[in-house]
């Protein structure tokens, strides 16, 4: 498994987790599950962005 598999496979498993224990309705964890990783891609930087987004095409295969 990848590296970033991995990552992937814990996030899908924190999120499962915060769904089940977290007693706030489901759209309030929908928002914290979707919101923090919005928010942390909107606190960087313009060229931090292309960056991010180069890679990811390059990981893509494009």
């Amino acid at each position: 498994m990848s590296k970033n598999a991995k990552i992937a496979a814990g996030g899908v498993a924190i999120g499962i987790i915060l769904l089940i224990l977290l007693p706030f309705p489901f759209w309030a964890n929908l928002l914290i599950v979707l919101g923090i990783p919005a928010a942390a891609y909107l606190t960087l930087d313009p060229s931090q962005r292309r960056r991010l987004r180069r890679v990811s095409r390059k990981e893509l295969g494009r």
